[in-house]
């Protein structure tokens, strides 16, 4: 896909529902086989993966999760609490080189019968429903936050409860307090005991009244970036359904990108961006271990405005859809931007840049935070080229229709 943006940007932009929220959601009710309704969740790649699991039978002996990480351990720990059921899960080639190793044993100590199908540690799974009796579960605390939600979430409907004791330093705890926080918006009790320790009281889920699911703060990230990019100084985008009071962690993306040229205000109906002077001479130092999917979204911005930056916090950057860190080198190499990486988990950049590629083309690894977070740069390299821009619907189906009225025609 060729990109070359309109001179002006502004408009009012209705972005997709949480599909963080919309699967945990989904994975609630399921475990506590409830009736109510769930208002403008999400419809993308996830929550459809999450669904196919769920909508299980005994009869579908192989459950496909694609590409859908969070579905893939959110699955895991569902479908080994099926009595009586037993399931292949497995995904694509990337999803079969991600680890879940730590997700399995953890079950497996609560009683899971869980084997692998291939590689120690990896899916596919073979997975054989039982009643899991245990009660506590031991993680590594820098590990991905999903596996702890996975677990949390089964905690209300196992006999003793759960308690969920985590070693380390905690990373992406907004995920982890996201969870915790829907699950008492559907009537469990959990509380955490000192900054390691989380105890799940037994007693199941409870909710009859519809949950509306809020507009997702990732994919807000993108128009942040559009805003910034814009040479219209008079830029100004709305996003409907964003709140000022929200549990995703990546709702402080308006406060990264206040020192990136983006002003916030906050209304009734969500939030307006507008444009405001970079600081003077800017440089921005960030912990991104609680906010990983934003990574993108500001190296890119912050490439594409020469700010010098070192954001730490990304370990987890290496397991994603595609090792983030390494496609996101060799993609704004072409642009001239050379990134330095230390320890694996640290990203720098000292703000120069070289002579970019005359024909300027995106690869984007199927990870569609990569497509999203480079179509912006259209705005200072007009005629860029995303390839493979289909991978956004993991997560933001609409992005392309939803952009294009500020697209020059082709």
């Amino acid at each position: 896909m060729r990109l070359s943006f309109k001179p002006e940007l502004r408009g009012r932009v209705a972005l997709p529902a949480s599909k963080s929220i919309t699967n945990r959601v989904l994975l609630i009710r399921a475990l506590g086989n409830l009736v109510c309704a769930i208002d403008n969740a999400a419809v993308c790649d996830d929550t459809e993966a999450m669904a196919r699991a769920i909508n299980a039978t005994a009869a579908d002996t192989v459950v496909d999760i694609g590409a859908a990480g969070t579905a893939m351990r959110f699955a895991t720990a569902l479908l080994a609490t099926r009595e009586g059921e037993r399931h292949t899960l497995c995904g694509t080639e990337r999803m079969h080189s991600r680890p879940i190793g730590v997700l399995v044993d953890a079950l497996r100590a609560l009683g899971a019968d869980i084997a692998y199908e291939g590689r120690e540690g990896y899916p596919p799974l073979a997975i054989a429903g039982c009643r899991l009796t245990g009660n506590t579960a031991e993680l590594p605390a820098h590990i991905s936050s999903q596996y702890i939600s996975a677990l949390l979430m089964l905690g209300p409907v196992m006999p003793l409860g759960l308690q969920v004791k985590l070693h380390g330093d905690i990373v992406s705890r907004p995920y982890i307090d996201l969870t915790l926080g829907l699950m008492e918006e559907f009537g469990a009790s959990t509380a955490w005991v000192g900054d390691s320790v989380i105890n799940i009281r037994p007693g199941g889920y409870a909710r009859t009244r519809p949950f509306t699911v809020e507009s997702d703060w990732s994919a807000a990230s993108y128009w942040y970036e559009l805003v910034a990019l814009s040479p219209d100084e008079n830029a100004s985008v709305s996003l409907a359904g964003l709140s000022r009071y929200s549990m995703q962690g990546d709702s402080r993306v308006a406060e990264f990108f206040n020192n990136l040229g983006v002003h916030t205000a906050y209304t009734d109906s969500g939030v307006r961006l507008t444009k405001q002077p970079l600081p003077a001479a800017p440089f921005l130092q960030l912990d991104l271990s609680e906010q990983p999917d934003l990574a993108q979204t500001l190296v890119v911005t912050c490439a594409m405005l020469r700010v010098p930056f070192h954001f730490t916090g990304l370990q987890s950057l290496r397991i994603k859809e595609t090792d983030r860190i390494a496609a996101l080198s060799t993609e704004l190499e072409k642009f001239g931007v050379s990134l330095q990486t230390r320890s694996g988990g640290e990203l720098l950049w000292d703000g120069h840049a070289g002579e970019p590629f005359v024909f300027l083309q995106v690869d984007t690894y199927d990870d569609h935070r990569m497509a999203m977070a480079f179509a912006p740069c259209a705005l200072r390299y007009p005629g860029l080229t995303i390839n493979n821009p289909e991978v956004v619907s993991k997560s933001y189906p609409r992005f392309w229709d939803t952009l294009r009225p500020y697209l020059r025609k082709s």
